[in-house]
């Protein structure tokens, strides 16, 4: 690799010669200007305006433009004068944990590599004192007419340094963030995060550049008077309104890219009917052998109690004593005896629970039909 800068790293009392060279290449594919006419070239000439003629690179020189349009003209002996300490050493100013550098810095990135066998040991001694200190350096340097802020980190077993921008260099944020307001629900942050683990992590040397290399296979087409490839057709995805909507999409999408992952088959839900509102429960009776419960007795008694001290109570307390008389049919009063009883007894169980039920409502009947008369006597 070419070097494109010669220097050194000031270290405190110690330097280390070295060399910089680019550590990353762009594999773009360029284009040139043509006359679409004719196919020929389109070339930039440097003109000078006053004598309207084409110049060289060696009467070229720089100049700084004024507000009202004059140029000040600047030589190399102007700039050489400059009270620039970096104008061929990396300085170290200080060492700070990575995590303070803003990534938003962050520019080109070099490798640093020893100059000769003299700076094969201060090299090592700064790349090891950087690994066990997990540390960046922040240094100072000038590059191409004009000082620098990088950060020295390890990389292997080499010294990388990153171009960074100066803090006022960096805009604010400044009306980029929507206005406040929007609120999100745990339901769509539970979807994101599904959604992130579904995409899950990836070894960045798998990703290339897709698009240059459909565009290398059309230049290749037409060189060899081919016709070009075309593009597959993609579906074009549905309007989606709802963000959940748009997030379940997402999350089947990215499970079927990772290899046709389909959802785990969900437990068989339990579906029960809601009771209307104002409807009471129905509970199905216990079975008590045939035997009404206590509580249900007593209030059957003091119903027929109740309904003695009138008239009406009178003949429905007769009729009671004639049921119970057998003046009625069996058939009629086993049907009443049995209706609260569980339906889901046999038939035999039912004749026997009717039997008990109606030896059980005589003998209320009876004490029903006593309680009024002797209070009439009395």
């Amino acid at each position: 690799m070419r070097s494109i800068w010669n220097g050194a790293i000031s270290f405190g009392l110690v330097s280390i010669p070295i060399k910089l060279v680019n550590a990353t290449e762009s594999h773009a594919v360029s284009f040139r200007q043509i006359h679409t006419e004719d196919g020929g070239r389109i070339r930039y000439r440097k003109v000078c305006e006053l004598e309207d003629r084409e110049v060289t690179q060696a009467e070229i020189g720089k100049a700084y433009e004024d507000a009202d349009g004059s140029m000040v003209p600047i030589t190399d002996e102007d700039l050489s004068h400059l009270p620039i300490p970096t104008a061929r050493t990396i300085e170290i100013v200080a060492f700070v944990p990575e995590e303070r550098i803003d990534p938003l810095q962050m520019g080109a990135a070099y490798y640093l590599a020893a100059s000769g066998a003299p700076a094969a040991k201060p090299y090592t001694l700064l790349r090891e004192a950087l690994k066990r200190s997990n540390r960046v350096a922040i240094a100072k340097f000038a590059l191409r007419g004009r000082e620098r802020l990088g950060m020295l980190r390890v990389v292997g077993d080499a010294i990388a340094m990153h171009g960074l921008l100066w803090p006022d260099e960096v805009r604010a944020p400044e009306g980029v963030a929507p206005d406040a307001g929007v609120t999100v629900r745990d339901q769509e942050l539970d979807l994101a995060d599904a959604l992130m683990d579904t995409l899950g992590e990836i070894d960045l040397a798998d990703l290339h550049d897709e698009y240059r290399e459909a565009l290398e296979e059309v230049i290749a087409a037409k060189s060899a008077g081919e016709t070009p490839p075309e593009a597959r057709e993609e579906a074009a995805p549905g309007k989606v309104l709802d963000l959940m909507a748009a997030l379940e999409s997402s999350v089947r999408a990215a499970r079927e890219s990772r290899g046709g992952e389909e959802d785990a088959p969900a437990e068989e839900a339990e579906v029960r009917s809601l009771r209307e509102r104002g409807t009471p429960s129905r509970q199905t009776p216990k079975e008590t052998g045939g035997k009404k419960s206590t509580s249900a007795a007593a209030k059957k008694t003091a119903a027929k109690k109740t309904a003695g001290k009138t008239p009406a109570g009178k003949t429905a307390g007769k009729k009671a004593g004639e049921k119970a008389a057998g003046k009625e049919p069996a058939k009629k009063t086993a049907g009443r005896g049995t209706a609260t009883k569980s339906t889901t007894k046999s038939t035999s169980a039912k004749r026997a629970a009717t039997a008990n039920t109606a030896t059980r409502s005589a003998a209320a009947t009876n004490t029903a039909k006593k309680a009024p008369s002797r209070k009439r006597s009395a």
